[in-house]
């Protein structure tokens, strides 16, 4: 697993992203949306999507965070869905209870903040840098990614099983 800054686009990551299996997005939500790098990057994909789809078939799954407990974090996670599937990627969901929603639950819970479409996290602006995003979230964001490589391993398996039989 790799990961890579869409701060400057280089040949290096487009390769990087062409060979991959799977593809996490994942960017800060400010102003009800992700960064300026991360629309810079999208919008720079078109040349894999006039490349005949180039990702089609890929994994695809995504992440942000914000300060505030909603900050329309919903909002961002929808722009990569939708960048995901206007690319022919496949979207892997989180698919975790909601925690933080009952009288015994914590901050520390998984997916405390409800999200189904991807991972949501958030810290508070004045506390320390090791304390944020919390450990329920940083949680949150291992299980997702474990999830992305199984889903990734398995549909590669299929594929090649698939491809075994056909060959002969």
């Amino acid at each position: 697993m790799s990961t890579w800054s869409v701060d400057t686009l280089t040949r290096e990551l487009w390769k990087a992203l062409d060979v991959a299996d799977a593809l996490v997005f994942g960017a800060p939500t400010y102003m009800g949306g992700p960064a300026a790098a991360f629309k810079a990057f999208a919008d720079a994909s078109l040349s894999p999507w006039l490349d005949d789809l180039r990702w089609r078939h890929k994994i695809a799954a995504g992440f942000t965070h914000s300060q505030a407990m909603s900050g329309d974090k919903l909002n961002t996670l929808q722009y990569f869905s939708i960048l995901a599937a206007q690319h022919g990627m496949l979207w892997v969901t989180l698919d975790l209870y909601p925690g933080w929603c009952t009288s015994s639950g914590r901050i520390t819970d998984r997916n405390r903040l409800g999200g189904w479409l991807g991972v949501m996290s958030q810290s508070n602006g004045d506390g320390p840098a090791e304390e944020n995003p919390g450990s329920g979230d940083l949680e949150t964001a291992r299980y997702l990614g474990e999830r992305v490589a199984r889903v990734a391993r398995e549909l590669v398996a299929g594929r090649r099983a698939i491809s075994s039989v056909i060959d002969s």
